[in-house]
């Protein structure tokens, strides 16, 4: 008995050894890195210019009409998308989140606005929000490409129109009154004049104002019992209405199909389309739908879920600028589109110019200003080409160099546009207005060009090294000296530290550069760009800066 009293006290001391022990050794380890919605990288492409992966759903609806230049479908897909994850080429460019434009099905017909014929090839002329247009792919296919880029760390955002329908044509007839206005047109003077009215001509405007209860549009209803679908369709619709207690008013029923896409395929956030052309209200009953299809979708999937980050929602806010702070100003009314949260970010139209017109010191000294005061809580996301932007930074593809420095070292999120890795033209012979932006990608040019696989190599250095890093995008910026230019940026969440050197513009082969302040010397110190190590001596480094750059990380 007395040898056994003995055996059990080692083995209790053995185990409450090992308990302490693996509690010490889990307080000593790094905290994993979290994923930072402040400091995204995001990828911005158009789902039919992107990457043809289904040839056999190139053509739907008889959209065989002649177009104009670039104003028809090309071939682009979600299972194209697919491919390029799983090839490793968004991991390569370091990026973390993918922005697709709208999935939902188009209109059938095509419309002239005196640039050709034009089909929805972009996605923003919305004919059935609950169905994804074969051009684009299937239910599977996002199915897959969700599960596919969450296993390898990427999110997924799709683009919400709740604004309007698609144009009317002769295959797609105007919604019912209660539902849309077809005119004035907006004028853009004012609030009024830039909400209460149609984008443009031919484009119904959703009544987003209306809280009247109205029925379902007869070419939807007639839709969906064609397609045999009609009582699931009205069921899911009466649940939704049910527990929500919203009026049957146009807006819900949209917010109802838009977060299906969350509870069925998890998707992680929706780029907002249109935002300051819809009542301002409306984007806070959003958000709210969103948050709780987000919530529905973590509880019933726990194995699918990646963190505890939140549903993101980035709002359009069409000429928004960092420098309104939290507010757009219409002229004769400011809005603040940010509080109470109804977005966590919104698009920066602004960031072009500032990096055009001011120096990096300048322009990284005023953004980590904005961002770590009067948008502390939240973000905005800097791009320097788009799809509509008809002035981008580098519109002849001659600085990208500069333009992949600028967009991934400054503060804030960064959203490559398709193609600025490779130098995508955006001038394109007979084409028209923002058809230039939206040629097909240029893949088999990145094959053959040597100057383009070079190109393609510094924006992945780069973006790599800002997915690592979330201090780059979401920390706090310090210069250290202005000739040659030098700063760190650290960032700190719970017991997670992490905190970076970088050196731009640098002319000089060899530099002596003083890290005490960053860096311990039991540190040892990688520049993450030429992937040399250095060892810390009495606080100093001499580096041999490649491209003019140097990215300091500890190893």
């Amino acid at each position: 008995m007395k040898k056994f009293l003995i055996f059990l006290i080692l083995i209790i001391s053995f185990a409450c050894s090992k308990t302490q022990s693996d509690k010490e050794n889990t307080e000593n380890q790094e905290p994993d890195q979290p994923f930072v919605w402040d400091g995204a990288n995001i990828y911005f492409l158009l789902t039919d210019r992107f990457n043809n992966g289904d040839t056999s759903n190139d053509v739907n609806f008889n959209r065989t009409n002649e177009t104009g230049v670039l104003r028809g479908f090309e071939g682009g897909d979600i299972k194209g998308v697919t491919q390029k994850v799983k090839d490793g080429y968004f991991t390569d460019l370091g990026i973390n989140a993918i922005w697709m434009t709208p999935i939902v099905e188009q209109i059938h017909g095509s419309t002239d606005e005196g640039t050709g014929e034009t089909y929805a090839y972009h996605g923003y002329w919305a004919k059935d929000w609950t169905k994804i247009d074969p051009n684009f792919g299937t239910k599977e296919d996002l199915k897959e490409l969700v599960e596919v880029a969450h296993e390898n760390g990427i999110r997924i955002l799709l683009d919400a129109v709740i604004n309007h329908t698609g144009p009317v044509t002769d295959k797609d007839p105007v919604w019912p009154k209660e539902w849309v206005r077809t005119e004035p047109q907006c004028t853009y003077d004012n609030y009024e004049n830039t909400i209460m009215c149609t984008l443009v001509e031919n484009l119904p405007d959703i009544r987003t104002d209306s809280n009247e209860e109205v029925g379902l549009p007869p070419q939807l209803e007639a839709k969906w019992k064609a397609e045999g679908r009609y009582e699931q369709e009205m069921a899911e619709l009466d649940a939704f209405f049910e527990r929500t207690g919203h009026p049957r008013a146009p807006r819900f029923y949209i917010m109802k199909w838009l977060t299906d896409y969350i509870t069925d395929f998890g998707i992680d956030g929706y780029r907002v389309d249109t935002v300051k052309h819809t009542e301002e209200f409306v984007w806070q009953e959003f958000k709210e739908a969103c948050d709780y299809a987000f919530e529905e979708f973590k509880k019933n999937n726990p194995d699918k879920v990646l963190d505890d980050n939140s549903f993101y929602l980035v709002g359009e806010v069409y000429n928004y600028g960092i420098s309104g702070g939290q507010y757009f100003d219409f002229g004769d009314k400011k809005v603040n589109y940010f509080d109470p949260e109804a977005f966590q970010s919104l698009i920066n139209f602004e960031f072009k110019w500032n990096a055009k017109q001011m120096t990096k010191k300048a322009l990284f000294h005023k953004y980590d200003s904005i961002l770590q005061n009067q948008l502390k809580k939240y973000g905005t996301l800097n791009y320097l080409t788009s799809h509509d932007d008809g002035d981008p930074f580098d519109g002849k593809r001659e600085k990208t160099f500069e333009a992949a420095n600028l967009l991934l070292l400054s503060p804030g999120e960064s959203q490559v546009y398709y193609g600025d890795e490779t130098a995508r033209p955006l001038e394109i012979e007979g084409a028209v207005g923002d058809a230039n932006l939206r040629s097909f990608m240029n893949w088999d040019e990145l094959k053959t060009s040597d100057s383009i696989q070079k190109i393609l190599n510094h924006y992945q250095k780069l973006g790599q090294f800002r997915a690592k890093h979330p201090a780059v995008g979401a920390g706090k910026h310090r210069l250290i000296s202005e000739q040659p230019l030098i700063f760190t940026r650290t960032f700190e969440r719970k017991a997670f530290t992490d905190k970076v050197m970088i050196g731009m513009d640098l002319k000089e082969s060899e530099l002596e550069i003083d890290i005490s302040e960053i860096f311990s010397e039991s540190e040892t110190i990688v520049d993450f760009y030429s992937g040399e190590k250095y060892q810390n001596k009495d606080g100093k480094v001499i580096i041999k800066p490649i491209n003019g750059l140097f990215l300091l990380e500890s190893e």
